[in-house]
């Protein structure tokens, strides 16, 4: 019990979400529903127009040798007109108020999309570690776009049919109330089948919406992972596991389409009955003197045509609907994801221009899981213009010590000090101003080769691009491209590993920033470009202080201090003789490597 009560909670708090995000719109909603709501009027008018026009035509009398054919043409002709004027104002009223509500929701739309590209850069690093990149896509198109369409048709639609009904039974009742209560009685059955429907659908289009996030994550997934699927034959297992989620995805959207397609016959069957019971009421009505025009009969006729149609509307729009309530329930959990704290109060606090580069561990914990740390007790001080190696076993936690030196995420427990500062009282901005950093994984856009080498940077030096392009070894690449450095290049085909891992250390010189951090830099390079890169890497890291995390360890040779790491502890500190005079894990790591 308590769970549905939390359930229900939940998605009564993502509709509060979904009206509070529409606040700005509520001007232009309000006046496109008096627009709606004068259209609605000017609907359930008509019947009583067509009453008075049925009465101007109908024979006087009620015996065959009473009956006397008597039409006042001119009557006949300002009722017509008065129809004509209410169809029409009504049809004026209608178009003015969807094409308001059209505007204001596809804005809305533009909103919910430009908050969730906020969004993505507000959140934590762990976010995207625990969910899938697919599922964060689906949110963005899938969902925005079924919450777009479900509200592009179901806004109007409900307020629509509220209106409707509620002026259609006040002028059934003005008219005769007893053929009004005949009518009446087929209200609860129709509510009866709209509640079972939503009822028994609704968990079936949540479940539906999930699924979906899931076969994109896997679409997503087979994307990016294509040569390793080809390189190991997988591809019959991938297509195994797509056309297994996609039959759940299948079989979960036909139970819900199915039961939802049940609402519009039985609706059908019920205003068939009505009008059948109308029939009947009016003509004992009429028979026994308790009305005294047969044009009632006929304006109820319409009445119940009116009063059925929003209830019918209702029904068939409820798949539509419920879908749109799991897309927002899945948008507004993903918006309300917990953020980054503000900085935007955060002061610079230290002097970019004349930064030293010391750099102090104090006692740091760390585990990306809080039961579990990757990191104990590191503590470690690193004097200005020192250049640091990091080694050690895979998962010992050298990638994860410069993630938290750049705050990719927060510290468990203890403190890292730059120039003295708590880089907890620094701003994430400032602190990533001041490290240059070259990561393993490379990562570069659509764009020209230009954007990507001075990404994020205005005004560079032309002579100091290309000083940069020669240290790295991509001027005779920069000289094969039709259009040099201005040339676009696509991310995936038109460089190599090795090229794409020369634009990331050209962009890290083009910044040019104080103290540089180096997690594999040349992972991805041959032995000859490596040595023309560590070349470069020398000059470029000579007076800053610099973090090189390396496994190919004469690369780190010549650094003025060596952290050994295992298991999330230093186990052996110092320069490259003095670690291998030592004769432990550096030099049983050194020597595997050549011997």
């Amino acid at each position: 019990m308590s769970n549905k009560v939390a359930k229900t909670a939940k998605s009564g708090n993502k509709l509060g979400s979904l009206v509070k995000a529409f606040r700005k719109y509520y001007v232009p909603f309000i006046i496109a529903i008096i627009l709606l709501i004068a259209s609605v009027i000017c609907t359930i008018m008509t019947p009583g127009t067509i009453r008075a026009l049925t009465n101007e035509i109908s024979p006087i009398g009620k015996t065959p040798v009473e009956l006397k054919f008597v039409v006042n043409f001119e009557n006949v002709t300002r009722i017509a007109l008065t129809l004509v004027a209410y169809i029409g104002a009504s049809f004026v009223a209608s178009i003015a108020s969807g094409l308001i509500l059209s505007t204001i929701i596809q804005k809305f739309s533009k909103d919910i999309r430009h908050n969730i590209s906020v969004k993505i850069n507000k959140l934590a690093l762990n976010y995207f570690d625990t969910t899938q990149i697919g599922d964060i896509l689906s949110v963005i198109t899938n969902d925005v776009d079924t919450l777009s369409t479900s509200l592009q048709n179901s806004v109007s639609m409900l307020v629509q049919s509220g209106v409707m009904l509620i002026g259609v039974l006040t002028a059934m009742f003005i008219a005769c109330w007893q053929m009004a209560i005949v009518v009446l009685c087929s209200l609860p059955i129709m509510l009866v089948i709209i509640l079972l429907t939503f009822k028994f659908a609704l968990p079936l289009f949540d479940k539906n919406q999930k699924v979906l996030g899931e076969v994109n994550a896997i679409v997503e997934e087979n994307y990016s992972g294509q040569l390793v699927i080809k390189a190991f034959n997988a591809e019959n297992s991938k297509i195994e596991e797509f056309r297994k989620k996609n039959d759940l995805l299948g079989s979960i959207l036909y139970k819900s389409q199915a039961i939802g397609g049940l609402i519009e016959p039985a609706m059908s069957f019920v205003s068939y009955l009505t009008y059948a019971a109308v029939l009947i009421a009016g003509g004992l009505l009429f028979a026994n003197n308790k009305i005294s025009d047969i044009g009632i009969i006929t304006g109820f006729i319409v009445y119940v045509s009116l009063f059925q149609e929003p209830l019918s509307q209702i029904g068939q729009a409820s798949s539509t609907i419920q879908l749109g309530t799991a897309a927002s329930n899945r948008v507004f959990t993903f918006l309300e994801e917990p953020e980054l704290d503000s900085e935007e109060e955060k002061k610079q606090l230290l002097d970019h221009s004349h930064i030293r580069g010391e750099v102090e561990f104090k006692d740091v914990c760390f585990g990306y899981d809080p039961n579990k740390l990757t990191i104990r007790h590191f503590s470690g001080k690193i004097t200005p213009g020192m250049k640091v190696a990091i080694i050690g076993p895979t998962g010992a936690g050298k990638t994860t010590l410069v993630n938290l030196l750049m705050r990719f995420y927060e510290l468990t427990s203890g403190d890292i000090l730059v120039d003295g500062v708590s880089i907890k009282d620094m701003s994430r901005h400032e602190l990533r101003d001041i490290f240059g950093m070259i990561l393993q994984e490379t990562w570069v856009i659509n764009g020209t080769l230009r954007e990507n080498i001075v990404y994020n940077l205005k005004n560079v030096d032309e002579g100091r691009l290309e000083k940069i392009l020669e240290e790295t070894n991509l001027s005779h690449y920069v000289e094969t491209l039709p259009q040099g450095l201005d040339t676009v290049i696509q991310k995936e085909s038109a460089l190599s590993a090795g090229q794409k891992q020369l634009v990331t250390i050209a962009r890290a010189m083009t910044e040019n920033a104080p103290m540089l951090i180096l997690d594999e830099a040349t992972s991805n390079v041959d032995t000859r470009t490596e040595i023309l890169i560590q070349k470069a890497m020398d000059t470029l890291t000579s007076g800053r202080t610099s973090f090189v995390i390396a496994h190919r360890l004469s690369t780190i040779k010549n650094a003025d201090l060596i952290f050994v790491m295992k298991d999330g502890n230093i186990v052996e500190t110092g320069n490259h003789d003095s670690l291998m005079k030592l004769g432990g894990l550096y030099s049983e790591i050194y020597n595997s490597q050549f011997n």
